[in-house]
This record gives structure tokens, C-alpha cells and sequence, in this order.
């Protein structure tokens, strides 16, 4: 096996390949930032103001990253979540600019309360069995309404995060209704209650109140459950499946491709944060690391990678040339 090992013939019978169409770039927009702020638990990203997000997915578009997934930071909270529908509301106006200030970028929105509630939960809380919950049944059509506000703002894909039972099936009803047969869904499908959340809940102030998220995602033991998770909201009208986190649970990304869906994969927060701390501490090689991580992901089944890490990837792949 080693004549295939070759310096020369290496490229040739490579079995995957990592291109800047596979990557996805996530971005925070503050409502009330004027200038771009780093965030500290991820150093290199920021909060950028609305005024400035145009420009900076131009400045991606450019390098040759043409997809972006967005995350919004309101001026106002409340248990309603009322600004995450606001049709002026943060991600409403970002994805306006967006698409006027840089057309041709697939723009791409994350579904979900917790950003907007003040309690920090995906949805609507109520009393449960163990105290206050999530409630899924009446959070469905919270969720619904955001991504029709999302669609009428002119999203291409909108991104349900909150694990609800039945998100899916809501917001594709919702959607087709309202007329936005062409708008498609990338569902978090099996996204499990991981610890590597940390970073991105200071990155977009989503930190709960109270209690956790045990009870809508999914625990990282559960291999069938995640599994399942998959197979419904393929079922309910999901045109692409997401697996999150990504590097631990390849096994996962795995098994979700054999359903037969396109899938992606979100290298969360905490993923692209161990990497870059101890590549600022010099313990290992940063570009030689993060390709190797992108590349395992591609292995294993993705074919979108949501990574902080897209905009470097792009530098990188174009050093390969």
C-alpha cells in the first residue's frame, strides 16, 4: 500500500476533498453593538453591528465563502420572544441588508427563542413534572411564527435549533401557507445537551435562567434516540439534517447520511475554542489541526460544515492551489 502513499499520486486517490462550497460561516449581530466586538471565549470572532454585517459577508463572499448561518442579539428580552418575529427586529433587518449589500450569499437563519426570552430557554416555559419546563406543544407555533418572519425578510434556509418535537412539520406548514414553498429547512435533527456550548452561550447572551436542556436535547449516550430524532424530522419535510456537535459524534454523522439526506455538521463553539486556545499556546499546529478536523468531518458524512474556522479554511485551501 505504501506505492499509493507516494508524494506525487497522493492527491490523485484521495478519497475526500474539503471545498469552500462545503463550509458555512456563523455570524453574531448585536442590535445595540456600533462596532464589531470580540468575543472573549472565542477569540477571532465577533458581535458585529447591523451596520457592519453587510460588509463583513461581503468581505467573506469574496474569499470564495458563499453561505452564512446567523444569530441574533436583541436590545429587548422577554418570555415571549417577541423581538425574534419582530419584522424590524435584529435578524429581519440583517437579512435585508444581506441580501442587498452582498446578493448571491445563501443566507441562512437560526430558529429559536433563546437568544430573545429572559429566561434563556427555547421556547415557552411553563410548569412541568419536575418544575419549570419548556413546553413544547405551545412553543411550536413560536417557532413557526419566527421562521415566516425570517422567510418574509428573504432567508433561503431557515435553521430550526430549539429540539422541539414536531418543529419540523410547524414550520413547513407555516411556511408553505404563507407562501414560502421555496424556503428550505436545515433542521438541528439530532443535537445533543453537549458541554461544548459554553462559548456560543456568551457569544449570543442565551445563557439559561434556571434548570438546563437535558429535556429537549438529547444525551450523549443516546446513539438510537439521536438516530431517531433524524428519521422524524426527515418525516415532517426536512431538506437537510444537522448532527451537533460535530467532532465528537462522528459515529452519528455517520449514521444520519445513510437516510439518504444531505447533511451538516456544526463545529460548535466549544470545538473551535479548544483549538484555538491551545494553538495560541503554541501546543499544536492550528491550520494542520483545524483541516484535519474539517476533513474527518467530510469523511464521516457532512456536506455542509458550520465552522468559525470557514473564513481561515477558505485562506488555507487556497495555499493548496
Amino acid at each position: 500500500m505504501r506505492r499509493l502513499r507516494g508524494r506525487l499520486i497522493q492527491p490523485y486517490v484521495k478519497e475526500h476533498h474539503l471545498r469552500k462550497t462545503d463550509l458555512v460561516m456563523p455570524l453574531f449581530i448585536d442590535e445595540v453593538a456600533d462596532h464589531p466586538t470580540p468575543i472573549p471565549t472565542m477569540p477571532g470572532q465577533f458581535r458585529y453591528p447591523l451596520t457592519r454585517i453587510g460588509p463583513a459577508v461581503r468581505k467573506l463572499q469574496e474569499i470564495g465563502i458563499g453561505a452564512v448561518l446567523l444569530f441574533g442579539i436583541p436590545v429587548h428580552k422577554d418570555p415571549e420572544a417577541s423581538e425574534a418575529y419582530n419584522p424590524d427586529g435584529v435578524i429581519q433587518q440583517a437579512i435585508k441588508r444581506i441580501k442587498s449589500e452582498a446578493p448571491g450569499v445563501l443566507v441562512i437563519t437560526d430558529v429559536c427563542a433563546c437568544e430573545y426570552t429572559d429566561h434563556g430557554h427555547c421556547g415557552i416555559i411553563g410548569e412541568g413534572p419536575c418544575g419549570m419546563d419548556l413546553q413544547n406543544d405551545p412553543s411550536l407555533e413560536l417557532v413557526a411564527k419566527i421562521a415566516v418572519s425570517h422567510a418574509q425578510a428573504g432567508a433561503d434556509l431557515v435553521a430550526p435549533s430549539c429540539m422541539l418535537d414536531g418543529m419540523v412539520g410547524a414550520i413547513r406548514t407555516a411556511l408553505d401557507v404563507e407562501g414560502f414553498q421555496e424556503t428550505g429547512i436545515i433542521s438541528y435533527s439530532t443535537k445533543f445537551a453537549s458541554a461544548l456550548y459554553g462559548p456560543f452561550r456568551e457569544a449570543a447572551d442565551s445563557g439559561y435562567s434556571f434548570g438546563d436542556r437535558s429535556t429537549y436535547q438529547i444525551h450523549p449516550a443516546n446513539a438510537r434516540e439521536a438516530l431517531r430524532e433524524s428519521e422524524d424530522d426527515a418525516l415532517e419535510g426536512a431538506d437537510i439534517l444537522m448532527v451537533k456537535p460535530g467532532g465528537f459524534y462522528l459515529d452519528i454523522v455517520a449514521a444520519v447520511r445513510e437516510l439518504g439526506f444531505p447533511v451538516a455538521v456544526f463545529q460548535v463553539s466549544g470545538e473551535y475554542a479548544m483549538i484555538r486556545a491551545a494553538a495560541m499556546n503554541g501546543w499544536i499546529n492550528e491550520k494542520a489541526v483545524v483541516m484535519e478536523s474539517l476533513i474527518c468531518l467530510k469523511r464521516a458524512g457532512a456536506d455542509l460544515i458550520i465552522t468559525y474556522y470557514a473564513a481561515d479554511a477558505a485562506g488555507w485551501l487556497d495555499e493548496e492551489q
